[in-house]
């Protein structure tokens, strides 16, 4: 297809894939073995909330929640990077290129509003533990949910429809391992800067306010706790490091990728390859190791079903 003698661009080419064959058979390796662990680490944990009664508090609804969101994150880029790795392929068609970016996008974001979620209720469950029950109700738990979701989609539609109307007529090469809009931007034949001012606004600086907010306030939520009573301190006081410590895995590299100018840096294809494939398995294990209820459910659950298999065996 030609355009005023312009070749449209129907693909992309990932540049970031090792070129040398061993360097190939590492990264397949590593993915395939994050793959494995996400997961089963992830399903594992909604469905131990799900089927274990004492676990039914907001916070681990939440919690559920966000696990769903890290499966799903986690089936955006690894499988295409899988795929090109065992078939020797370095592109992606433009379409999918397109549905990479606004899922990244829109999961990205949708974890981001959730994690806001869950900074609320830790500070009505510590600041106003009396009213905690009437205020966090189930009907505001999904409310926050579904405005989650909402606010994911809502910021990735944006980001696609500033980026779809851009032409691409010549370069096609993608320094990493995925789509993703500080590089699309940069390949498009026509004057970005006004583009790449919104995207720094949309996805960089409110990237950065949210986690400046939610640090803020675990970190004056953690002081409350500290320098209060006894009584139940040192589970807040583990809850609130917990979710600072997810903050920073999450929010961590998405203000290294988007507030700067969109250039390429020698750790973009690191930042997002654990950006993309080892932080997703970070949540379930962070919580799991630090949170003797879920491990204690955990433990339920498996003798449950190891018990079952035994009783089964035994009928058979």
């Amino acid at each position: 297809m030609e355009d005023e003698n312009h070749t449209l661009v129907t693909q992309f080419i990932f540049q970031g894939l090792p070129q040398k064959y061993e360097f190939q058979i590492v990264l397949s390796a590593l993915l395939l073995l994050f793959y494995i662990i996400i997961l089963p680490g992830n399903i594992l944990i909604i469905v131990t909330i799900w089927n274990d009664c004492h676990l039914r508090s907001p916070m681990f609804f939440f919690l559920a929640h966000l696990a769903c969101l890290d499966i799903c994150y986690s089936c955006i880029t690894p499988p295409k990077i899988m795929i090109n790795l065992f078939s020797g392929s370095r592109t992606i068609s433009y379409p999918g290129c397109m549905l990479q970016i606004f899922f990244i996008h829109f999961l990205g974001a949708a974890e981001m509003w959730l994690l806001i979620a869950m900074g609320i209720d830790r500070y009505v469950a510590i600041c106003h533990p009396l009213r905690y029950t009437t205020v966090v109700t189930k009907a505001l738990c999904w409310a926050m949910v579904v405005t989650s979701w909402t606010g994911g989609f809502m910021h990735s539609m944006i980001q696609v429809i500033l980026i779809v109307p851009l032409p691409f007529c010549g370069p096609n090469e993608l320094d990493n391992l995925f789509c993703d809009i500080t590089q699309i931007i940069k390949l498009a034949c026509t004057d970005t800067f006004m583009l790449e001012f919104i995207m720094f606004f949309n996805s960089g600086l409110s990237t950065l306010m949210c986690f400046l907010i939610l640090l803020i306030s675990y970190g004056a939520l953690l002081v409350k706790v500290r320098t209060g009573s006894s009584k139940g301190k040192s589970k807040a006081s583990s809850t609130c490091i917990t979710h600072i410590i997810i903050i920073f895995i999450m929010f961590g590299p998405a203000i290294y990728v988007y507030c700067r100018p969109f250039q390429d840096f020698p750790f973009d294809k690191v930042v997002a390859f654990f950006h993309t494939v080892v932080f997703p398995l970070m949540n379930p294990m962070i919580y799991t190791l630090r949170n003797k209820e879920i491990k204690l459910a955990m433990l339920r659950l498996i003798k449950k079903y190891l018990n079952v298999g035994v009783s089964d065996g035994g009928k058979t």
